[in-house]
């Protein structure tokens, strides 16, 4: 079953991208999932077996122009099961009903396993090159969520009446 991602569905969402080498170190997984759930602009689709085992996910977008998918993750014993397919089209149709007619994805260039697996749903290679700047960094979930600074917890060396 695919379907939304809800609170209880973070931490085993964060292996799973873990188990599936997504996780990066300059990536805060929770600050991505906090962002991506925040508004109606994009969510998180996850998938279980019938156990009700989190076994894949996938983070889907859109900014006014286009769709977009990031951290497409199926469990590693489900992998060409057709999961990843399904996945993406939900993906899909999410776009569609919000009326996105265009779906891109980052790959990196490493990975060819996954671009040829894009490219058998019929994804192309755009021969585009993807400039990034991290123009303001962001502390925590909750600033993310709130979109204010979260104040610092006090130093052993404060007092009340000094904060």
């Amino acid at each position: 079953m695919i379907r939304e991602m809800e609170s209880r569905d973070v931490a085993p969402v964060i292996a799973l991208w873990h188990e599936t080498g997504l996780y990066r170190a300059y990536n805060d997984p929770q600050r991505d999932i906090a962002f991506a759930v925040r508004d109606h602009h994009s969510t998180i689709l996850v998938a279980e077996d019938d156990d009700g085992r989190l076994v894949g996910s996938l983070m889907v977008g859109e900014d006014g122009h286009r769709g977009w998918a990031y951290y497409v993750a199926v469990a590693p014993n489900r992998q060409g099961s057709g999961l990843g397919r399904r996945l993406m089209e939900a993906a899909e149709a999410w776009l569609r009903a919000r009326g996105v007619w265009k779906l891109q994805l980052l790959v990196r260039a490493e990975n060819t396993a996954v671009s040829a697996f894009y490219e058998h749903l019929g994804y192309h290679d755009t021969r585009s090159r993807c400039f990034q700047k991290v123009i303001e960094p962001v502390e925590s979930p909750a600033e993310v969520m709130t979109g204010k600074p979260v104040p610092a917890a006090p130093s052993e060396h404060q007092t009340e009446s000094s904060v």
